[in-house]
């Protein structure tokens, strides 16, 4: 269905519209670059021109292959240029309203065999796609940001997506040099869902005082081996966005406690203590602040790091247990959606499943909360003496 030769649509001019049709020209597609404001194509110009040319000093790119990516992006204000596209794909407001009223307008211009795609993070495929006449044609193709970077894209089917859209989508994405994980149409897909317990868990131990910020992620990071520490991560995403991306999954998922938002967090959003963009969150980003330094303690960091591997392992398992994803797909998607230093559910093999049901009973019996309920299939595989990987 899809070819090399098609043209692309991209609805949404902001850094992650930006980034995936520089993903889309350098594959050497011609791409449609679609926002309803003015003001912000030529930000994006501009920025995407900085961002080349910087490739070019650091001798990355030459000018050559530089000028045919920005020649082959055509900045536009409207969108009757996509009634020639093969995809079109929509990174806009996380607002359910708006994008079913981008696709149905989408819908009466594109020819009728385009695909249509929403980048969307955390609604419903199958809610947006009920503002289409074609439902069959449209599904969740979810980018990482920055998108040209990031070398993962989650690959979301909806209820009424068809399977040879699907699998043609999933293979046009991987041509572009992306490697590619498929889910089920549920609440944070593969990765948010995940990811959950790397903010949560932390936040609690944090609210219980069992450490500071900075000692945890001395502790994720040094013992871990993660790139960044939760609450570093939490800062640099915007509070107001983890926070709401959290809030979303746990009303998605009818309240379960292992979602469940933290009041310290919430409190940051309401205080205008976003992270980095704000200049204060869990740290202080102002010129001469000084920020607390960690308590390495070797004992201590590794209670923290084992207490939210574990709760992260326990997350990778029941989206396997739900039909999620596969074993290879959560594990690809952690390690490339959000640079986790392995694959949760080998790691788990590693320790040794025993080792982490026995922890997670553990804080089940301490706390006597859902939250840190053991999942079936964790439970099921150290009954049957199995591995999630042969060894």
């Amino acid at each position: 269905m899809l070819n090399n030769d098609a043209k692309i649509g991209v609805v949404g001019a902001g850094t992650m519209g930006t980034g995936i049709a520089q993903v889309a020209a350098t594959q050497g597609h011609q791409v449609y670059l679609y926002d309803a404001y003015p003001e912000q194509l030529e930000k994006s110009k501009a920025g995407l021109e900085s961002i080349l040319a910087r490739q070019v000093e650091k001798e990355r790119m030459t000018q050559d292959e530089v000028d045919g990516i920005l020649n082959r992006i055509e900045f536009v204000d409207n969108i009757t240029g996509f009634g020639e596209c093969g995809f079109v794909i929509e990174a806009i407001v996380e607002d359910l309203d708006v994008k079913k009223d981008t696709f149905s307008r989408l819908e009466a211009i594109v020819p009728r065999d385009c695909v249509l795609a929403s980048n969307t993070s955390s609604l419903s495929i199958a809610a947006i796609s009920s503002a289409l006449k074609k439902p069959e044609r449209f599904l969740g193709v979810h980018f990482f940001n920055p998108a040209p970077l990031m070398k993962l894209v989650e690959v979301i089917p909806g209820i009424a997506t068809d399977d040879t859209v699907f699998k043609s989508t999933k293979e046009f994405i991987r041509d572009w040099d992306k490697i590619t994980v498929s889910g089920k149409d549920t609440p944070g897909f593969i990765v948010n869902r995940v990811a959950r317990p790397f903010y949560g868990e932390a936040l609690r131990i944090y609210e219980e005082g069992i450490a500071d910020a900075a000692t945890i992620d001395w502790a994720m990071k040094e013992i871990g081996g993660f790139r960044m520490g939760p609450f570093e991560l939490m800062d640099l995403i915007g509070h107001d966005v983890n926070y709401e991306v959290t809030c979303s999954v746990f009303e998605a998922f009818y309240y379960d406690p292992r979602f469940k938002p933290s009041f310290a967090q919430k409190r940051m959003v309401e205080a205008g203590w976003l992270g980095r963009k704000s200049g204060r969150g869990f740290y202080n980003y102002k010129e001469g602040a000084e920020n607390p330094e960690p308590t390495t303690d070797q004992e201590l960091g590794e209670k923290i790091f084992n207490r939210i591997l574990t709760m992260l392992i326990n997350e990778a398992c029941d989206a396997v247990f739900m039909n999620i994803a596969s074993i290879k797909d959560v594990d690809l998607a952690m390690q490339n959606g959000v640079n986790y230093p392995k694959g949760l559910l080998k790691w788990a093999d590693e320790i040794g499943l025993k080792n982490v049901l026995d922890r997670m009973t553990a804080l089940q019996v301490e706390y006597r909360e859902d939250r840190y309920r053991p999942n079936p299939l964790l439970k099921k595989k150290v009954a049957e003496q199995e591995s999630f990987y042969e060894k």
